[in-house]
């Protein structure tokens, strides 16, 4: 499945943005199978976007290009 940049960039947010929507909904819910529902599946969205948007960010670290980067060490 292709997604254009700007889709597969802002998508950790979206996994977030959809996790506190959900945990956001649960309060004004009734005890119940959906409030459980939603608290669950916004926990996910929240633990999802995180773990994206930290493994972007170490893969991003670790192939910079430029002084300091890995690159660099193996010129060395």
């Amino acid at each position: 499945m292709w997604l254009s940049k700007p889709v597969y960039e802002a998508l950790p947010f979206y996994y977030l943005l959809a996790g506190a929507a959900l945990l956001g909904a649960s309060v004004y819910l009734d005890e119940g199978v959906w409030q459980v529902a939603c608290i669950v599946s916004g926990l996910a969205g929240l633990l999802a976007g995180l773990v994206v948007w930290l493994k972007r960010r170490d893969y991003r670290r670790r192939h910079a290009r430029g002084p300091g980067g890995p690159l660099d060490d193996e010129l060395r």
